[in-house]
Parts: structure tokens; sequence; C-alpha cells
């Protein structure tokens, strides 16, 4: 069943394609045998499930505005024609996130899931909070004002996540709630491998230098900057991901990280949270 736009949904992304971009674009990782990470422009989507004709499987967070046509691809090559996902969960709703949500609902017609906390900014209620431009950071940050803050409206196409905390279509997979990026960001968890989809909790990247955006050189950080308003419950939410011990992790930006490198890395990033994530200077740090 197709969507359309008449039926509650708006969609300020469209015809806002960014020309933003990475060594990565374009490209995917297959994390684990049901655990799929695709780079569009700069920022990470996962497709959890099998690839086989048939199998069913969940799209979690939908990239950048305007490439919607390029998902869809990803996804038939990966699982066949026809074959949409169950459900699109988002880990919340900044533009780079949500940038083809409407698209995809009105191609596939499935359900959109999110922190309740996060409804508001996913059903046109609420702006985030505007870009931190003057927030201690490279070019990125600098240039953050531009990228689009407006909400997208999926009116009743989007629904809370279960409190218990369990996730529609993830059978094994919990919802945590991990705030400071956003209120309602969360990230996802299998306990049974201690597999985590961690968003934008913490990254791989640091976002906010051109350079590294564009190289995608390896660094384990804190949520990006010119976005975070919250740096207690970043903070926090860091220390809570960390204490689950994941042995693979896929984030929002970066590279995936398994095994001892994720560790040691996550270790080192609890420890040095103050000094490597927490901006010296912004309008949203508070010393």
């Amino acid at each position: 069943m197709e969507m359309n736009r008449q039926e509650g949904m708006e969609d300020p992304m469209a015809n806002k394609y960014m020309p933003m971009t990475s060594v990565l674009s374009g490209t995917g990782q297959e994390v684990l045998p049901d655990l799929y990470c695709y780079t569009d422009q700069i920022v990470n989507l996962v497709l959890v499930g099998n690839p086989d004709p048939g199998d069913h499987w969940v799209l979690v967070d939908t990239g950048m505005p305007g490439t919607a046509h390029r998902i869809v691809d990803i996804a038939e090559k990966r699982f066949g024609e026809n074959s949409p996902p169950q459900a699109i969960i988002l880990t919340h709703g900044h533009f780079d996130h949500v940038g083809t949500v409407v698209d995809l609902v009105e191609k596939w017609g499935v359900p959109v899931y999110a922190h309740e906390a996060e409804l508001p900014f996913l059903t046109g209620k609420l702006r985030y909070p505007e870009p931190d431009g003057s927030v201690e950071g490279g070019l990125v940050a600098k240039l953050s004002p531009m990228f689009p803050n407006e909400p997208v409206n999926l009116g009743s196409h989007v629904t809370a996540l279960p409190g218990d905390g369990s996730i529609p279509h993830m059978s094994g997979w919990r919802w945590i709630h991990t705030p400071g990026h956003t209120p309602g960001h969360i990230s996802l968890f299998r306990d049974q491998d201690r597999s985590l989809i961690a968003g934008d909790a913490l990254i791989t990247v640091k976002q906010d230098s051109l350079y590294q955006m564009i190289t995608q050189e390896k660094e384990l950080n804190g949520p990006p900057r010119y976005l975070t308003t919250d740096w207690n419950a970043a903070k926090e939410s860091v220390k809570k991901l960390a204490a689950l011990k994941p042995a693979a992790m896929v984030t929002g930006h970066g590279h995936p990280l398994s095994g001892k490198e994720l560790a040691e890395g996550l270790d080192q990033l609890v420890r040095e949270f103050d000094s490597r994530a927490i901006p010296d200077y912004g309008r949203y740090v508070k010393h």
C-alpha cells in the first residue's frame, strides 16, 4: 500500500539534497550476517535481517535528504525486489537520520517507531534547537547553522516504541534510552551476541572536522558537537552503553568497530569523555 502526503505527512527535507560526502559514501559493510551498515554520504543506516529471499528485515534510520532511491536500491539488492522492511526504527530525528523517511513510508507503506520523547520532532510539533556554529570544533561545526532543523511530520505513521524496551519486528533486540544528543535518542542492543546500534550517542569519527568527515579517519568520540544540547546526559549515555560491553557496534557516523579495538576504545572514551568529547566552549556547554 502506498501512502501520500495528503494523509497528514509533511516533508521539509524534500528537495534539500546536501552536497556532503565521504570516502565511504555508497558502500556497505556486513558487520554480522544479519547486520548490514550502509553509508549514505556522511551517515550510516542499518539493515537488520538475514539477506535471504522472503526473510523479514528492519531499517534503522533513513539517511540524508534526497537519497531515497539509493536506499531502495541497496535494500532490493540485499533482500530482493518487492521486499520492503517490516518497519523503520529511528534512533532520533535529526535531518541526516530522517532525510528520506517520508519518501520511504510513501514507497513501502511501513510503520515508523521512535522514542516517545522524540515524537514532537517527528510529527511537526517542535523544531530541534539551532545547530551551534559557535561550538569548539572544525569547519563542519562552523557550517552547521546551515543544516535543516525543521521537523518532519509523519502524522499517524509514527508510533512510540513499547515501554518495555522491546522493538517491533526485531526479536532479541531491545532499545535503550540514550539522551543527550536529543531528548529521545535511543540505541539498540542484542544481548545474545552483544551487538550495538548506537546511533549518534557516540560516533567513530570526528564529525565536526571537514577533513576527518570526508576521509572517515577512525576516532571514537562522543556525539556530534554542534547538535548536542545536553552534555551531562550524553556522558551518562556513553557510560550506559560502555557498561553493556558490546562485541560489535555500528554508529551513526564512521566505521563499525568490534572486538578488542571496540572494548579498549570505549573504556578510553569513558575515562576521557570530558576532555575528548565535551567542547571547551559553545552555546550548550556548561562548565
